[in-house]
């Protein structure tokens, strides 16, 4: 019988071209990538002395992404998307063993040879880019997520209730109805199909690594998922499960 991974269980590397995707989509590229599997590789190349990658400089420290530093040599050439290659087949060939897939982040149908040579690896491969993509890039990738279907979902939290004394002094402090980051992000992991607490955490850790419950006013995730009162929670033996409502 097969044995199907987890989405935890699964390893992923994401290597991103700078130079050509949007540093303002990252946030929703990784909530994607987070169902697939775990990222225990982020990098992000491009010559980091421009200031055509400062809206990068500022996201990178963010989600723990690796700069990786290309300098053009010569006018008109694309070393980003020459290092990038290399350090790639650098990576399949010392880790390859370790990872089950690989993130690809651009639009550039330059990148449609490095995956179809990821896949000699038997590495699946996830393609993000825009609309623009070629179809050679695109049909090269096992699956490619254009990331203007990718958008932020702004939510209006309610108010949870004070139903016990003991969790007044959380909620006084609580920050969750202004937080649209975490909301959305909480949104992308959780549907109307029943996951694992313990899941959900684990994905949320994986775009937000300082993240907990504490910092949102409560001591437990399931308290500060209540509050929201945009899912329900289900007890089943020792774990605690959830779905959208």
């Amino acid at each position: 019988m097969k044995i199907v991974q987890q989405p935890q269980q699964v390893k992923l590397a994401m290597l991103i071209d700078a130079d050509n995707a949007q540093p303002t989509k990252i946030e929703e590229i990784l909530v994607e990538v987070a169902k697939h599997g775990k990222v225990i590789i982020k990098r992000a190349y491009g010559d980091w002395t421009k200031s055509n990658l400062n809206g990068w400089k500022k996201i990178v420290p963010q989600f723990a992404i690796d700069k990786i530093q290309q300098v053009a040599y010569t006018v008109g050439k694309n070393a980003t998307d020459i290092g990038m290659t290399i350090d790639a087949m650098d990576l399949l060939y010392s880790k390859s063993s370790e990872l089950d897939g690989v993130c690809l982040v651009s639009s550039d149908s330059d990148f449609t040879p490095l995956a179809i040579r990821i896949h000699k690896f038997s590495l699946s491969v996830y393609g993000f880019g825009e609309q623009k993509t070629p179809q050679a890039f695109v049909a090269a990738c096992d699956r490619f997520i254009h990331t203007e279907n990718l958008p932020p979902v702004p939510i209006k939290v309610k108010k949870a209730k004070k139903v016990k004394k003991a969790e007044k002094a959380e909620k006084n402090t609580t920050q969750h109805d202004g937080n649209t980051r975490l909301l959305n992000l909480l949104s992308n992991v959780i549907d109307t199909k029943w996951i694992c607490l313990n899941v959900v955490g684990q994905q949320i850790i994986q775009q937000l690594p300082g993240f907990k419950p504490k910092n949102y006013g409560y001591n437990q995730l399931h308290k500060l998922i209540t509050a929201t009162k945009l899912f329900e929670m289900e007890r089943r033996k020792s774990s605690i499960y959830v779905r959208a409502r």
